[in-house]
C-alpha cells in the first residue's frame, strides 16, 4: 500500500498516538475511514461518468458509420424533413402531375377533389349505402 512497509506504518501509528493523544486517535481514524470511503465512492462516480461519455461516442460514431454506409460518405442527412416540406412536397407533385395528366384523367381528378371537399365538410353528395 503506498510502497509502505509494515515497520514504517507502526512509526507513523506510534508518532500520531504521542502526537494526537489516545483520546482523540479514534476520532481521527473514524474521520480518516469516513474521508477516504467518501473519495473512493467520488473516484468511482467519476470512472462510471467517463465510462458512459466513452460509450456514448462510440454509440455516436457507430451512427454515424451506419449513416455513411446508408447515405453513402458525402450525402449524411443534415436535418430531418419537417411535415410541412413533405406536405408542400406533395401538392407540388399534385399540381404537376394534374398539369401533366391527359383531359379525361384531369375531369377525374376534379371530380375527386369535389367529392372529398364535401366529404370534409360534413355533407355527403353520393347516394351510396
Amino acid at each position: 500500500m503506498f510502497g509502505i512497509g509494515t515497520t514504517e506504518i507502526l512509526i507513523i501509528l506510534v508518532v500520531a498516538l504521542i502526537v494526537i493523544g489516545p483520546k482523540k486517535l479514534p476520532e481521527l481514524a473514524s474521520t480518516l475511514g469516513k474521508a477516504l470511503g467518501e473519495f473512493r465512492r467520488m473516484s468511482s462516480d467519476v470512472k462510471r461518468t467517463i465510462d458512459l461519455e466513452a460509450d456514448r461516442a462510440e454509440e455516436a460514431a457507430r451512427t454515424r458509420e451506419a449513416q455513411q454506409e446508408l447515405y453513402g460518405k458525402n450525402e449524411t442527412p443534415e436535418k430531418e424533413t419537417s411535415p410541412v416540406e413533405i406536405l408542400d412536397a406533395e401538392e407540388k407533385a399534385e399540381e404537376e402531375a394534374r398539369e401533366d395528366a391527359p383531359e379525361d384523367t384531369k375531369k377525374d381528378i376534379e371530380d375527386n377533389d369535389q367529392r372529398s371537399q364535401t366529404t370534409d365538410s360534413g355533407v355527403t353528395t353520393d347516394k351510396e349505402g
